[in-house]
């Protein structure tokens, strides 16, 4: 019984871990095979392997070839990758600083905390000093929407969590009304906005790809590459989390540093992602989860798992975005919403008692 025993407490955990890594795997495939898509199809004729087949064959390729395949499509993969991956990870860490599975940036009013603070650098960017300008170059709408997003998430943890304890009921209504309160001041900034800006701001509305740039992805790309890298060391911390802040303690992690890099990581991911793709929503919330029910809760794997899934299915949203309505595009934030919205009514329903109301 004791041989039993031991093989239940301790097999189980290590073959869980690998299922998670061969995960892993799996899930680098799918990036590779949705990326390969996403340069394959496009609204022109221009597809990867006519151009790889012309390269090959020691071919030049046109102006039109070029400009599609390396301008457009290319950067276009890049940032959908890093927005995926600063969505889904952003989420999970979240899900497990608040130890509940229904927080996300965009559920909890940070996306749009984010959306504000860039929205401020569109409308107003203009007055600030030149020296400033200079100082900060294209970094200065991802660093306004790390800002937006970070204080929104300041506010949000210092309002749901109280005692040690973060209520969910708290959290989502305290969600709902820092969203609304960001959405009324970009309100006011839209309606000061001349025309250039109105179309620039009309970017944000539903979430887009559509105008990715290497300006963009050199801007936003640092931020979002080291909030992930930073957020992976977190899985040992965010562990120990769930099973309650006194227990982290006795085993040697120190809370309160974990929560403050936890939300500095949150704020940098979610704010350099809205500064160059809008609001897209449901990634953060659906992808950790899925990923709980497929390889189990440990942060350490399903942190790196989330990252690679949120990338996939961004870039697989941006793909049906351009089937849809070829050769017009459907915002991503429209797919997202489709899917994610009955998976997030799905979850729900599967664990409608955490919401106590």
């Amino acid at each position: 019984m004791v041989a039993g025993a031991d093989h239940i407490d301790y097999q189980a955990p290590v073959d869980r871990m690998q299922h998670a890594r061969r995960l892993h795997v799996w899930l680098l495939l799918l990036l590779v095979a949705v990326s390969l898509a996403s340069l394959t199809y496009g609204a022109t004729g221009v597809t990867l392997w006519g151009t790889l087949a012309k390269l090959w064959a020691g071919e030049e390729l046109t102006r039109t070839e070029a400009v599609v395949l390396f301008d457009i499509r290319l950067p276009r993969l890049f940032l959908g990758i890093c927005v995926g991956a600063a969505l889904a990870v952003s989420g999970a860490v979240m899900q497990g600083l608040f130890r509940n599975p229904l927080a996300d940036p965009g559920i909890v009013g940070i996306s749009a905390g984010a959306g504000f603070g860039a929205i401020v650098a569109i409308v107003l960017g203009a007055l600030l000093p030149v020296w400033i300008s200079d100082l900060v170059g294209n970094q200065l709408i991802p660093l306004a929407a790390f800002f937006g997003g970070w204080g929104t998430t300041l506010i949000l943890y210092r309002v749901s969590t109280r005692r040690g304890r973060t209520s969910v009921a708290t959290m989502l209504l305290a969600g709902i009304a820092l969203a609304a309160l960001a959405a009324a001041f970009s309100g006011v900034l839209i309606y000061m906005a001349d025309d250039q800006q109105l179309r620039d701001l009309t970017f944000w509305a539903l979430g887009s790809l559509a105008g990715s740039s290497w300006t963009k992805f050199v801007a936003a790309a640092p931020i979002i590459v080291t909030a992930l890298i930073a957020s992976f060391f977190l899985g040992r911390g965010l562990n120990g989390l769930a099973l309650g802040e006194a227990t982290a303690a006795h085993i040697g992690i120190s809370v309160q540093r974990m929560k403050n890099l936890a939300i500095l990581c949150v704020a940098a991911a979610t704010g350099a992602a809205v500064a160059v793709s809008g609001g897209i929503g449901f990634i953060g919330i659906v992808v950790p989860h899925l990923l709980r029910l497929a390889s189990g809760p440990d942060h350490r794997t399903l942190l790196i798992n989330s990252a690679l899934l949120g990338a996939s299915l961004l870039l697989a949203a941006d793909v049906i975005g351009r089937a849809i309505i070829s050769p017009a595009e459907l915002p991503i934030g429209i797919v997202t919403a489709i899917i994610g919205a009955p998976v997030f009514l799905w979850i729900l329903l599967r664990r409608r008692g955490i919401v106590d109301m």
